[in-house]
């Protein structure tokens, strides 16, 4: 709604704000932040989130506008609008001097296949990455996901259930189309295990943006361009690309 995407933009951007919602909550402190940027040289142009440690989510797409061409069965080409011929980044912000910044090549454009990239080559975890966006004509009716990560010890018949698992459940909207709840969706993802949930979360799309942030991104581009613009506009207006509330400074 805020950003007026199209269709398949919708769903690009849902399931990377799904991804990266559930890696927030995997870090650690407060102040952690997280930002993933996936640049797939597709019309799309790039899509950027943000989340926190809480798990909530801010981003866009360059395009929202992007029209592509439906796959045969009906489904929405997110590939087609991502492209395949990029990179995901990925920084996390700990607080400390430099933040950890590593990009890997997209080799999907569908995204989930392209976290589940991520975490085999940079945190050579072994992962399984599901995520699915529903929508009708404007409006979002199911979105979510989920990240299955093997621990170093894992047994083979640990491994050889949930591969047998991962390959008999439905897809991610279909379960939350059936009504499936994240607590259903778990047992199904990891039966035989006995999962047990240790944590719940409320998640949502947030922005923190205000006129004083505002003021601050104003002040940086420097003296000289601030005076241009009280000379020649007689105030400014800026913009916030996350939630697209618009500021406005009189001279």
């Amino acid at each position: 709604d805020l950003h007026k995407t199209t269709k398949v933009a919708t769903a690009a951007l849902g399931r990377t704000l799904t991804a990266t919602s559930i890696m927030g909550l995997m870090m650690k402190n407060d102040g952690d932040k997280l930002t993933v940027i996936l640049k797939g040289g597709g019309p799309i142009g790039s899509i950027l989130v943000t989340s926190n440690s809480k798990g909530i989510v801010k981003g866009y797409v360059s395009n929202p506008n992007v029209e592509v061409e439906d796959y045969p069965n009906g489904k929405l080409n997110v590939a087609g609008a991502v492209g395949q011929d990029g990179v995901i980044r990925v920084i996390k912000d700990f607080g400390l001097k430099e933040p950890y910044n590593g990009a890997y090549p997209i080799n999907s454009g569908e995204i989930a296949q392209d976290f589940t990239n991520y975490f085999a080559m940079s945190e050579q975890t072994p992962s399984v990455v599901s995520l699915g966006v529903y929508t009708r004509e404007d409006e979002v009716e199911y979105a979510g996901g989920f990240i299955v990560q093997l621990m170093p010890d894992a047994t083979e018949e640990v491994i050889s259930q949930l591969e047998k698992n991962i390959a008999e459940i439905p897809s991610v909207t279909d379960m939350l189309k059936s009504g499936c709840k994240p607590e259903d969706m778990l047992e199904r993802v990891l039966f035989g295990l006995s999962p047990k949930v240790l944590e719940k979360n409320e998640v949502t799309f947030e922005c923190d943006c205000s006129k004083e942030r505002m003021a601050e991104a104003l002040i940086s581009i420097g003296k000289h361009s601030l005076t241009e613009l009280i000379e020649e506009d007689k105030g400014a207006e800026v913009g916030c690309q996350f939630c697209n509330q618009k500021y406005n400074f009189a001279e």
